[in-house]
């Protein structure tokens, strides 16, 4: 099987295991960008949502827990073998903990969707903002490593985000493979401020910690 690595890279990170082995510096955030317009050569390439994922960690002095969120739907712009741009709409309804089973399971589930009553707005409300938006703004090279920016939209709040990503092609079944280094979030940057120590006192150990974790697994495949 021939694979040919783009010179470029791509998208958000919400993953258990990798994340043990790679450092916890926070991801760099700025106010919103524009997206540049792309090049009436560049190839679309749309995002398999059965394939592609999103997997996140938090935690709390006691522990943490890691799940997935799924895609809505989302695309990618390459020209020449790189990457230019794209998008994906996260389904904010699909968050799914992968280390609890039945009623704990469950039970947190609906605290970080906010379906449990009074606590709609402790973290992403899914009723009210069902989808979470990440839209390509911009790669470099810097020090051996392919940057991407892109703008992500949780509940009301974008920033603009910075990490290092890897992208490839599969010549085989003409798909493209997009995976993101670890990418460490504040959450209160979006607003997410439940049981923060940040903004709430004499919590002692009763807090959730401000950083969030994600990363993305994404493979998408060529437009007819």
């Amino acid at each position: 099987m021939k694979r040919r690595v783009i010179n470029s890279m791509l998208v958000l990170s919400l993953v258990a295991s990798a994340f043990s082995c790679k450092s916890d510096k926070k991801t760099e955030t700025s106010e919103v960008k524009e997206t540049k317009e792309n090049s009436e050569m560049a190839v679309t390439y749309n995002v398999d949502v059965e394939q592609s994922k999103i997997n996140w960690v938090g935690s709390k002095p006691a522990g943490e827990h890691n799940g997935q969120v799924s895609l809505s739907e989302g695309n990618l712009k390459v020209e020449n073998e790189s990457l230019l741009g794209g998008n994906i709409v996260i389904d904010m309804t699909s968050i799914d903990v992968q280390d609890l089973e039945g009623d704990d399971k469950k039970k947190l589930e609906d605290h970080l969707m906010g379906y449990s009553n009074g606590k709609e707005d402790h973290f992403f409300n899914a009723n009210k903002y069902p989808e979470a938006k990440f839209e390509i703004t911009g790669m470099e090279e810097k020090e051996g490593q392919t940057i991407l920016s892109g703008n992500l939209t949780l509940k009301e709040t974008s920033k603009n985000i910075t990490f290092p990503v890897s992208v490839s092609m599969n010549d085989s079944d003409n798909s493209v493979m997009l995976t993101s280094e670890e990418v460490v979030l504040d959450r209160t940057e979006w607003g997410i401020k439940f049981m923060s120590k940040s903004f709430i006192e004499n919590l002692g150990d009763n807090f959730v910690n401000d950083d969030m974790k994600i990363s993305f697994d994404l493979k998408a495949f060529k437009a007819e």
